[in-house]
């Protein structure tokens, strides 16, 4: 049986709460969701199309000391809102007993986005990063368990570095995160 978190999507703040609550990194938030553009029309058409059609619902896991976070859920409330789609946020040192439920290489990583159905079933998880960005960390995780090893911390390091690389000065990561985001909406509204 799939994840629930109802109760947890029940707690959680509606996003304006969430930004309005921020007293770190607002202002970069903020800023980021006002650089976004759609930069895919089929994409933007698609998400657009989902208005009232659709009971997917979205809960997002975030702190605001986190810059994933600042980065990357502007653009997932852009995509949510778009599609009328319901959304909440928990703010994860807060939820502990439910980021634990999604680790990412058994750590807490976030964002966590998940899509749930109607019941609070999880559909389908996305987050913290874009494939495209996350890739460094993923390979330096698969190739480093060994946290105690003499050059973990250095190779750590070059892997936030190419992490930071990916991501660039300006938006053009984000429409990665939309189409990754649309991908598993297709998948959710089945």
């Amino acid at each position: 049986m799939a994840e629930n978190v109802q109760a947890a999507f029940e707690a959680g703040l509606a996003p304006q709460e969430f930004i309005d609550k921020m007293t770190r990194n607002q202002d970069k938030f903020l800023d980021w969701g006002e650089r976004f553009t759609w930069m895919d029309e089929a994409a933007q058409s698609y998400i657009a199309g989902l208005r009232g059609n659709t009971d997917v619902r979205c809960l997002i896991i975030a702190a605001e000391w986190c810059g994933d976070v600042v980065r990357n859920v502007p653009v997932v409330l852009k995509v949510t809102e778009a599609a009328g789609i319901d959304t909440r946020m928990l703010i994860m040192e807060a939820h502990l007993d439910v980021i634990d439920r999604f680790l990412t290489y058994g750590g807490r990583s976030i964002p966590v986005v998940l899509f749930i159905d109607k019941d609070g079933g999880v559909i389908s998880q996305w987050g913290p990063r874009p494939t495209y960005v996350q890739e460094p960390m993923a390979r330096f995780k698969q190739d480093n368990p060994d946290r105690e090893a003499p050059d973990y911390q250095e190779k750590l390091t070059a892997a936030r570095a190419e992490v930071v690389k990916r991501y660039g000065e300006d938006t053009g990561y984000q429409v990665l995160i939309v189409k990754e985001l649309r991908d598993l909406l297709e998948q959710a509204v089945k």
